[in-house]
């Protein structure tokens, strides 16, 4: 096995509209080749993301040579996931894929500051396949159950906070203690769109 392999980073599941809100990236070391990561908002780092959605629309953007913009729709927003030179197989998907359909992507957060100071935040896909709706359906309940869980974490370790000095017994956490100075929506934001996400295949599987 390859050192890359080795090293690779866990992809975190993520739903679109704490992905969007994921907008300040960090580094652990100095070092040129550290991976850079985002911050969740519910008190996680994600140097690598898997996400599934539908694709409703792809275009080439690109000026000289070709770059995919793909739109990826879950249930709670939109991912914007672009692909290029760089990622090859990842493009010809995009390019050779009729929206609507869904997929599954493997790929890295990516920030980009508009000249507004506007923070977008992206996908730059490692790897995109075409997939089922039960696919999807157990991607949205895998993803609820994982953002549920840093919110729990991301709780517990607010209330720690406000025990009496040397009443706590917990690990710190330091991924939420950034998340609070970083960031000003709630974690309560997400458990609400985690409750938008599980109603929304109730609601598919009552018109089915």
């Amino acid at each position: 096995m390859s050192q890359t392999q080795l090293t690779r980073e866990v992809a975190r599941r993520v739903f679109a509209t704490e992905f969007n809100d994921a907008t300040y990236t960090f580094k652990e070391s100095d070092d040129e080749r550290a991976p850079n990561y985002a911050l969740l908002p519910t008190g996680d780092r994600a140097n690598r993301v898997f996400i599934v959605g539908t694709l409703t629309e792809t275009e080439d953007v690109g000026d000289e040579s070709e770059y995919w913009r793909g739109r990826v729709v879950d249930p709670t927003g939109t991912f914007f996931v672009y692909a290029g030179q760089y990622q090859p197989e990842a493009a010809a998907v995009l390019r050779d894929t009729e929206p609507p359909a869904y997929v599954s992507i493997v790929g890295k957060p990516r920030t980009y500051e508009t000249d507004d100071g506007t923070v977008n935040v992206s996908v730059r896909p490692e790897s995109i396949a075409v997939v089922d709706d039960a696919t999807r359906d157990r991607w949205v309940v895998e993803t609820a159950t994982r953002t549920l869980d840093r919110i729990d974490a991301v709780s517990e370790w607010e209330a720690e906070q406000e025990a009496p000095e040397g009443a706590s017994t917990a690990p710190g956490n330091e991924y939420a203690h950034m998340a609070r100075e970083r960031y000003d929506s709630p974690v309560e934001n997400y458990r609400n769109a985690v409750i938008q996400a599980l109603e929304s295949l109730e609601d598919l599987e009552a018109t089915a």
